[in-house]
């Protein structure tokens, strides 16, 4: 079953633009048609300056319509989706902008929109508005394409429309501005890649498939095919393949000037978009590319779909102030910046001085026995979390692990109290949510508790544990019976005072531990992650006491 946002497949369209037009300024609709014009359109006519009107099919939001405003579109017509307009609603739009400065049309290279838009022009020119226009072909997916249709157009489209609407906002006549618009699609190139198909709403049901580890390099953005469909890899790779292709493509060079844009096909996380951004930018780095300007966000998508495109435009100082001139519009809204370092100098780390004495390497072992564990069952903990929480345990935890697993060898110059302030120090900065500073407080409570004491080994164990889980308790507010990671602490807490040895101790706190973490599974929630998910949870066990039993456990192990 289709699950989208829309009350009937007819009403698409023209209700999204409606709905753009009502929450943005400066922008309204010719009735009865999906054209959208800036409102100030007679002013732009009286000034003689060049119209400039784009689109094509919908589904590619916020392309077309959200490029309208000063120092970009005059005008965008609207088709169905993934389907050009007719000649007669381009037509309609050229009439509604037309003036003494005359008509440019922004047409990506479809063959719907090349003959609609074309014989539309043809048809304006016989009514004595001076139109022409130019076709955008950034695609690199196909090399020359002498075998098809041609390179189509794709998300480079979007920075045509600025190079263009900075020369007709400044006054040039439609050969300038043609001109300058037609030179800046020859040194465009984009590359795209698709994680999942989109589901066309008239449609209902995806527009191809890609197997669970697939994806497809090269696609257009109506879902067509691509360049290859390959097995997914990290998003390093991908970016290297798409910034490769282009480069190639378009002949860039070493020392060359580049506008970068990376843009959401759809459904992509922003995460994942940075993700490639910055990618996408060491590569530039890597080729030699000069990145002087970089935009990363939503700019022209294939409805739903998971992915994103790639556009590298070459600069000279005239494009470059192009992108630089002032505009306005629901989708370009600020300007783009030249790419910053990706860190900047930290506060120095704390030394921490080995200690005089032998450090406690039992301790230490112990420690990393757990940790071991802790990675081993990252997946087991993000899917119990995923059922009760917000699936993120397992990963934080292993987090912090891998950094105390990482200072192995500093923690074995260490002992006592200083040993377990250490271990609280290094989990609260590698720890993510609220397992990070939970874990500190446990190993801080009981290095405050332990620290100055001379006392056997099961007395420091038994002290520096009771102390941290009171700590851990107090602090965090959670009791037995909350349904987390307490209900497996206090009971370990308590089956150690009935121990001989330090082995013994570990040994009868592991078992209280994971009888503890099994009778979460019939707790109702009160605290902590599960509280927000209610009696869903029952029948499964917190993952936060899991994790307790489950490093216990090795602990125990460890020491015997």
């Amino acid at each position: 079953m289709m699950k989208k946002l829309i009350n009937d497949v007819p009403s698409v369209v023209p209700q999204a633009l409606e709905g753009l037009v009502k929450t943005s300024t400066g922008l309204r609709l010719i009735e009865g048609t999906t054209t959208v014009v800036r409102a100030d359109v007679e002013a732009v006519i009286a000034a003689g300056k060049v119209a400039l009107i784009s689109g094509g099919g919908s589904g590619h939001e916020p392309a077309h319509a959200g490029y309208v405003g000063p120092g970009l579109l005059t005008a965008a017509v609207a088709g169905d989706v993934f389907a050009s307009p007719s000649t007669d609603a381009v037509l309609t739009a050229i009439r509604a902008v037309a003036g003494p400065g005359g008509v440019l049309l922004i047409v990506k290279n479809y063959t719907g929109d090349r003959l609609n838009f074309g014989l539309a022009a043809e048809i304006a020119r016989s009514e004595g508005i001076e139109t022409d226009l130019i076709i955008v072909d950034d695609d690199s997916a196909l090399g020359s394409a002498e075998e098809t249709a041609g390179r189509r157009g794709i998300a480079g489209t979007v920075l045509i429309h600025k190079i263009a609407g900075a020369a007709a906002e400044e006054g040039s006549s439609l050969a300038e501005v043609k001109a300058r618009a037609e030179a800046a699609v020859a040194e465009t190139g984009s590359m795209g890649v698709a994680l999942t198909p989109c589901v066309v709403p008239a449609a209902g049901t995806p527009n191809f498939e890609l197997g669970a580890g697939e994806i497809e390099l090269g696609l257009g953005i109506h879902g067509e095919a691509g360049l290859e469909r390959t097995a997914l890899s990290p998003a390093r790779e991908l970016a290297h393949a798409l910034v490769e292709k282009i480069v190639t493509d378009r002949g860039f060079t070493p020392g060359d000037r580049v506008a970068l844009l990376v843009n959401n096909l759809g459904a992509t996380p922003p995460m994942e978009v940075s993700i490639m951004a910055g990618d996408a930018l060491e590569t530039c780095a890597d080729k030699g590319l000069v990145v002087e300007r970089v935009w990363a966000g939503t700019f022209l998508t294939a409805i739903d779909m998971a992915g994103v495109s790639l556009s590298l435009m070459k600069l000279d100082d005239d494009r470059l102030g192009a992108l630089d001139a002032p505009a306005a519009s629901p989708a370009w809204t600020l300007p783009g910046h030249p790419a910053e370092p990706a860190t900047v100098s930290g506060p120095a780390k704390p030394v921490v001085s080995p200690s005089k004495m032998q450090g406690d390497v039992t301790a230490v072992a112990v420690v990393m026995a757990a940790c071991r564990a802790i990675v081993g069952s990252e997946p087991e903990l993000t899917r119990m979390d995923q059922i009760v929480g917000d699936g993120d345990i397992g990963r934080s935890l292993a987090g912090g692990a891998t950094a105390l697993m990482e200072a192995q060898s500093e923690l074995e110059t260490l002992s006592g109290a200083a040993l377990w302030q250490r271990i609280g120090d290094i989990v609260r900065a590698s720890t993510g949510g609220t397992s990070g500073p939970l874990y500190a407080i446990l190993a801080m409570g009981a290095a405050n508790e332990i620290k100055g004491k001379e006392a056997s080994s099961l007395d420091l164990i038994v002290e520096g544990f009771s102390a941290g889980v009171a700590a851990l308790c107090a602090l965090g507010g959670a009791a037995p019976g909350d349904r987390t990671m307490v209900d497996a602490l206090v009971p370990a807490r308590d089956a150690m005072h009935a121990a001989k040895d330090a082995t013994e101790a570990l040994g009868r706190a592991a078992e209280a531990a994971e009888a503890g973490a099994a009778a979460t599974a019939d707790m109702h929630p009160r605290r902590g992650r599960s509280s927000y998910v209610g009696a869903r949870v029952l029948g499964h066990r917190d993952p936060g006491a899991q994790a307790v039993a489950i490093w216990l456990s090795a602990a125990a192990t460890a020491l015997r």
